[in-house]
Formats: structure tokens, C-alpha cells, sequence
């Protein structure tokens, strides 16, 4: 018992030493913002991309242009674009692609990148069971 009172009170006098001389505790890192709002993950089917929240994501077949997204209007409302900062850089294989109502969506090789509405939890990819058969889940090429 008399080593555990010893004990704080070094640790009071030293506590109490450091705030005498108007010294504060060093804040905390920042966290710095990605680049780019896409991670790779492992699943069961592969390598595939998901947004910051790991929802999956997705390319359009009819996304042919390398610099528009085809996906406008209703199309939007089941399959979300993935945003972009109106700063956003291209960097590497992913690029920024300016969609018709002049907001920014990410692309990978010239792709735009989409998730799907009825995706609820990371890990879901209901959006490849697509009855067109033109929406595809987004992999890395390696």
C-alpha cells in the first residue's frame, strides 16, 4: 500500500512539474486525407475495389468514352457515383471524370466508379447479379 501512495505521488509531482513549466501534451498525429477514396480488399471471389466504407464498387459496360459517365438522370438513384473533391488530382490508374451536372466522380482506367443502392453492408455485391448484365464489380489490374 505504501508503494502504490509513493508511487503517485511521483507521478503527481511530475505531472504537476510539467503543467509549472506551461508545457502541454503534444497533440495528437493528423490524419492525413487519401488520395483517393478507393481500397483493394480480398474476397472470396477475388481482389476487388470498395469505397472508404468498404462498400463495393462497381464499372458500367456502356462507359466507353474514357472521360463522361453514361450514368445520369434515374440511373443514379440505384447506382451512386463515386464523388470527387472539386480538387481531386488523377493520380496513378485513377482519374477524375467531370459528370453532366458538372460534379466530379472518380474513374479507374478512364472507368467511372459507382456503388449500388441495394448494397447495405461491406461485403455485399448485389450489384453484379444485374439483370443486364452490363454492371460489373470493380477489380484492380494487375
Amino acid at each position: 500500500m505504501l508503494r502504490l501512495a509513493v508511487l503517485a505521488a511521483v507521478l503527481l509531482l511530475s505531472a504537476g512539474d510539467a503543467f509549472a513549466h506551461g508545457e502541454e501534451p503534444a497533440p495528437p498525429p493528423k490524419k492525413e486525407a487519401p488520395l483517393f477514396p478507393v481500397k483493394v480488399v480480398q474476397t472470396r471471389k477475388g481482389m476487388i475495389f470498395v469505397n472508404l466504407d468498404g462498400m463495393t464498387l462497381y464499372t458500367f459496360d456502356r462507359d466507353t468514352s474514357g472521360n463522361k459517365s453514361t450514368c445520369d438522370g434515374k440511373c443514379t438513384e440505384r447506382w451512386r457515383p463515386l464523388a470527387a473533391a472539386d480538387d481531386a488530382e488523377a493520380k496513378g490508374d485513377f482519374t477524375v471524370i467531370t459528370r453532366s451536372d458538372g460534379s466530379k466522380m472518380w474513374a479507374y482506367r478512364y472507368r467511372p466508379l459507382y456503388t449500388f443502392q441495394s448494397d447495405h453492408a461491406p461485403g455485399d455485391t448485389f450489384g453484379s447479379f444485374d439483370a443486364t448484365n452490363l454492371w460489373h464489380v470493380a477489380r484492380p489490374a494487375f
